[in-house]
């Protein structure tokens, strides 16, 4: 009898409104049961009832499903923490169920986390609100999009998700033009339009994420004067870096090479030297001296 009340709170749980046929069929016990098993319940102090009417039959309150659904306190909090979170990406709609939530827990939410995604001159908010809705509305967005190589290309894609990595934004989606599953640098991207024709999900990308991150890195041994040590510390991490008995550092840099790397590289200047491999310190000394043209007299 136990086991069979004990059922009967979880499939009003999960289900909300439930008729004392669908419970006495269940159970292959008699309705009549099924209201003593009520009496029972309700005596235990579990606020279980009736209704009256079309759409009736038993449930528990809502306030009981909520408090049982093994939400403790700190889950409760969590839950309004992870909203605010939503909040800071933009998402200022979520005000409203933050309250009715916070009020429903009876708790205040811990306004922990702050995270503008515009620049500071704020040119760019627009952009990112405009991807979000978007991705949750399953719109096509098109825009124009400068590749490494320079050259402008005209994309219409499936956004499924904004990704911050290496100290910036991305966009991943599904490309219609390449007709495959495309990861774009927000600032490289221009003229975004939202357009009104929705998208059906497609299968999960992971097996292409998989294959993208087993990719191998290279190993880039780059010297680096000590005066530098803030910026290694800021940029690198812990296990890249070796210091040398003269304070100076040995970073072994794990990249994808790209023009990114090249830029960190020369963003340290006289700071810094390539050690290896031999072909990214010729690619960063042809890319010097080509600098270096544009400033002779």
């Amino acid at each position: 009898m136990i086991n069979r009340q004990l059922g009967m709170v979880y499939i009003l749980m999960k289900q909300g409104t439930v008729t004392a046929a669908e419970l006495s069929e269940r159970f292959e016990v008699s309705v009549r049961t099924i209201y003593r098993d009520m009496d029972t319940l309700s005596a235990a102090g579990i606020p279980i009832y009736a209704k009256k009417g079309k759409n009736g039959g038993i449930c528990l309150t809502e306030q009981f499903v909520l408090d049982k659904m093994l939400l403790t306190q700190k889950e409760q909090q969590e839950i309004l923490s992870g909203l605010i979170s939503l909040r800071e990406t933009g998402a200022e709609k979520e005000d409203t169920a933050l309250q009715k939530l916070g009020a429903f827990f009876r708790t205040d939410p811990v306004d922990w986390l702050a995270i503008d995604l515009s620049d500071w001159s704020g040119r760019r908010k627009q952009l990112y609100e405009n991807i979000r809705e978007a991705i949750l509305g399953r719109r096509l967005i098109q825009f124009d999009y400068y590749g490494q190589s320079g050259q402008m290309s005209h994309r219409t894609v499936e956004p499924v998700q904004l990704l911050f990595k290496e100290y910036t934004w991305y966009l991943k989606a599904f490309c219609r033009e390449r007709n495959a599953w495309r990861i774009f640098k927000l600032f490289r991207m221009k003229r975004l339009e939202v357009l009104d024709e929705l998208f059906v999900p497609r299968q999960d990308c992971a097996q292409e994420e998989k294959e993208e991150a087993c990719r191998p890195f290279t190993v880039i041994d780059i010297w680096i004067d000590q005066k530098e040590a803030y910026r290694i510390y800021d940029r690198f991490e812990e296990d890249e870096i070796e210091v040398l008995p003269d304070g100076n550092f040995m970073v072994h840099m794990h990249a994808d090479v790209d023009d990114w790397v090249y830029g960190v590289i020369l963003g340290f200047g006289p700071s810094a030297r390539v050690l290896a491999p031999p072909q990214i310190r010729s690619e960063v000394r042809r890319r010097i001296l080509g600098m270096a043209r544009w400033y002779e007299e």
